[in-house]
């Protein structure tokens, strides 16, 4: 699967592009501004585009009004077959958010019940009760995800529902060609759709990848060979920052050694969860973290562990946003990219993780542990690298068996000595790959 050799990019195009909030009704092409970000994209090693809802919506894209016409202050459907064309041909992979659990109000079919009431068609697509009263005083009542009444939980349980899902699923590979879909509040969505979703898609496009907003639980109940390919992995999330901040590494690698660690009731291992360190929905890293001196680390560390690292937009160069100040803080528009250090450092990341069979299939142990720092083997049929991390402001060195005498650096070339002890200078990182 292609996606498990990629370095992800995620962008919130409504923010990116700098729309309104309100669907004003205008339409202005400003999806086209992703081509210009596409030479940026490259130089950073990425190969894989997330892109946060896009079609028609109420406002922040969540609440769909319609799943086949791109959102018109984005712009049109071929806007978006050019934009995607342009990725492709640049070696880019796309996949699209698919918000199935839930649509706006003014979905088209929503309105039509609140127009024509009981003598709707519709009426079975969502979870109703005309006797009751909303919080829109709609003189009935209906059911909204997690008591947010902007968003219409939809009735998956209804065979025309599921048709319409996937007939805009077929559209959408038909006219856009994308690569997969990132299904939003997946842990709502049922075994049994995302069952039906898997085995469309695979009909549809080989390789096509799915990957589900998980937050809790286990992940096992819908990641799997018949459902989805991938989740979000939020343990790992919290894990990483809260690990540099406290300056405890116990906290990130035992998240790692449960999900993935060779004990026998590992929960993940072989699997391939979605890594990262921020997103739409989270204070940006550069807000997070008490030390800036451990952004590189905390890229270094999302990079070698295993799973599929995908980088926020605008936290390549370390933004900075808290998610107290709400989210269209966190969904910012920058008129252009920056290229600071970081993004330098975050490119040779990236082509370390997406050239090593290793840090792309391998398996995770744990070789040293300390509160300030780490080391620990990911280890496939060909190809041995340790992932080294020291967060402290002093030097470290680490005395254990390499099981080598010499590696090579993944992220700068250069060869490395085990000889005599390694040493881990302040707040360094090293991806060592065994000779």
């Amino acid at each position: 699967m292609w996606a498990y050799e990629s370095v992800f990019y995620q962008i919130y195009p409504l923010g990116f592009c700098g729309a309104p909030f309100e669907n004003d009704g205008v339409l202005e092409h400003r999806l086209l501004k992703v081509k210009e970000w596409i030479p940026h994209m490259k130089k950073l090693g990425i190969n894989a585009i997330y892109f946060s809802p896009l079609f028609e919506s109420d406002t922040h894209g969540y609440n769909t009004r319609d799943y086949r016409k791109v959102d018109c202050r984005l712009g049109t459907n071929e806007d978006l077959k050019e934009v995607i064309d342009q990725l492709h041909e640049n070696g880019i992979k796309v996949i699209l958010d698919g918000v199935f659990n839930h649509v706006g109000r003014g979905f088209w079919a929503f309105q039509d019940v609140l127009k024509n009431r009981e003598a709707s068609q519709y009426k079975n697509w969502f979870m109703l009760n005309f006797q009751g009263n909303s919080n829109y005083n709609d003189g009935l009542w209906y059911e909204g995800w997690e008591g947010n009444y902007d968003l219409v939980k939809l009735n998956l349980g209804n065979e025309e529902v599921v048709t319409h899902i996937l007939d805009s699923v077929d559209m959408w590979i038909k006219d856009f060609d994308i690569d997969g879909l990132r299904l939003d509040v997946a842990y709502c969505l049922s075994p049994e759709f995302c069952k039906r979703l898997r085995s469309f898609c695979d009909s549809k496009k080989e390789d096509f990848f799915l990957v589900g907003e998980m937050l809790h639980g286990d992940h096992n109940r819908l990641m799997n060979d018949e459902m989805l390919h991938s989740a979000t992995n939020y343990e790992c999330y919290k894990g990483l920052y809260s690990s540099f901040n406290s300056m405890n590494m116990f906290e990130i690698v035992h998240s790692l050694l449960r999900q993935f660690g060779p004990e026998g009731w590992t929960l993940y291992r072989g699997k391939h969860l979605l890594s990262f360190v921020d997103n739409h929905d989270v204070t940006r890293v550069g807000s997070i973290l008490t030390n800036e001196k451990h952004l590189p680390l905390i890229y270094a560390l999302c990079f070698g562990m295993p799973g599929i690292p995908c980088v926020y937009y605008g936290s390549e160069w370390a933004t900075k946003a808290d998610k107290s100040e709400g989210d269209p803080a966190l969904r910012k528009c920058f008129d252009e990219p920056q290229w600071v250090e970081l993004c330098d450092w975050i490119s040779k990341l990236a082509e370390a993780k997406k050239n090593s069979e290793a840090l792309n299939y391998g398996s995770f142990r744990q070789v040293v542990l300390n509160n300030k720092n780490c080391i620990f083997e990911r280890k496939s049929d060909n190809e041995r690298v340790l992932v080294a991390i020291n967060a402290d402001e002093n030097e470290f060195t680490a005395h254990f068996d390499a099981g080598c005498g010499k590696a090579v650096d993944l992220i700068t070339g250069e060869e490395h000595d085990f000889g005599g002890g390694s040493v881990l200078p302040p707040y360094s990182a090293y991806f060592w790959k065994c000779i």
